[in-house]
């Protein structure tokens, strides 16, 4: 039998902070104590934050080791398990690999080719191996503005981890990319196109939604069913789409852009992510809802790193200074997510609940993680 003790900590408990002492045996919290003592062989935490590993529902962080330069395609093994190292490093214990499913293949200047079966079997077959540090799960991202979703789909099944499908819908003049300014900016950026083939591609994407899209949102719901995941809600902007997104059975809404959008939300009992970056910036990227508004009005319960991983324990702990409660916003990186994709047995420091724990010092104003422990091994 395995014993570690992390003690003279302040532990991040569910609805309060205490100073105490955790101990774990077998990768499990066994014993929780209050006071200051550090016991023989103990790990003394110096009055350092002790709390549940973070959980993150949906981060691009593996798209940039896939492909650190435009057109440059890495090796993807050292990849994935540098994204998991990463992870591991910023205090991320569980985490839901974003993949898209659904691809466009006809238009040959933007166009982005299929990748998500391959890559989610490599990141399973090294899981299997033990090569990874922490815990994997799938996010399967349905691009329902494509040509290829069905058959993508198709190709998984309830065996591939699969935690979480969204619904991403891309078409232009809505949603995220109401403004098409913006959506210019990003395409012929990545891409490199001239305002008349903009033109052209923003016209056929609307073409493509309305020949397709109905039929591919039904399919991405029913695939979601088979897997046994979870349905997520994507940008969502109005009252009238967050309707949608509840009769399709939606437990959470990704990054919806509009506070009436995520009031919405709120009444149909779906739980609202936002993005860490968004918080941390002050506003988003992409001239959409503020978090700090949302968490505000309470209408924000969990939040997601989205494209920084470091952001996602700095946001919580911005979160809990703005509340003036430390758990409370620890809970929206641990205990929210996991009960959003049913995960019962992490994301608290409570009796029996897996041994997954970070330590964290506060320095000026930043977290530093001191500690990253996955079933009461270290692993960071």
């Amino acid at each position: 039998m395995t014993e570690t003790i992390l003690a003279n900590a302040m532990l991040v408990l569910p609805t309060e902070v205490i100073h105490g002492a955790i101990r774990v045996q077998d990768g499990q919290i066994a014993a929780i104590d209050a006071g200051g003592a550090v016991p023989q062989g103990a790990i003394d935490c110096e009055g350092d934050l002790l709390m549940p590993g973070l959980i993150e529902l949906h981060t691009d962080n593996l798209e940039r080791h896939i492909e650190p330069r435009p057109r440059v395609n890495w090796p993807h093994a050292s990849a994935i398990i540098a994204h998991d190292a990463e992870l591991a490093s910023v205090g991320i214990t569980t985490v839901f690999d974003a993949l898209r499913v659904g691809s466009v293949v006809s238009n040959k200047k933007a166009n982005y080719g299929e990748y998500a079966r391959l890559l989610a079997d490599e990141i399973l077959d090294l899981r299997a191996t033990g090569a990874l540090r922490i815990s994997h799960f799938l996010h399967l991202r349905a691009e329902v503005c494509s040509e290829t979703l069905i058959d993508e789909l198709a190709k998984f099944g309830p065996d591939d981890r699969i935690g979480i499908v969204s619904l991403m819908d891309h078409t232009p003049g809505q949603r995220q990319f109401r403004d098409l300014t913006q959506l210019r900016a990003y395409v012929c950026g990545k891409h490199g196109l001239s305002e008349t083939e903009f033109e052209s591609h923003v016209a056929d994407q609307v073409a493509l939604s309305q020949r397709l899209g109905a039929a591919h949102e039904a399919a991405a719901v029913t695939e979601t069913r088979r897997f046994g995941a979870v349905l997520a809600s994507h940008d969502d902007t109005t009252a009238e789409q967050v309707a949608i997104s509840a009769r399709h059975g939606a437990h959470f809404a990704e990054f919806p852009t509009t506070v009436e959008a995520a009031r919405a939300c709120h009444d149909h009992g779906i739980k609202v992510m936002m993005g860490a970056p968004n918080l941390i910036r002050g506003g988003s990227h992409s001239g959409n809802v503020a978090a700090h508004k949302l968490a505000e009005a309470d209408l924000l319960d969990i939040l997601s790193s989205d494209y920084v991983p470091s952001a996602l324990l700095s946001a919580a702990l911005m979160l809990g200074d703005l509340w003036g409660d430390v758990a409370r916003g620890m809970r929206t990186v641990t205990s929210a997510p996991a009960a959003a994709v049913g995960l019962q047995d992490r994301g608290q420091l409570t009796l029996g609940a897996r041994a997954d724990l970070i330590r964290v010092a506060r320095v000026g104003g930043a977290a530093a993680l001191r500690g990253t422990w996955v079933q009461g091994l270290r692993v960071g």
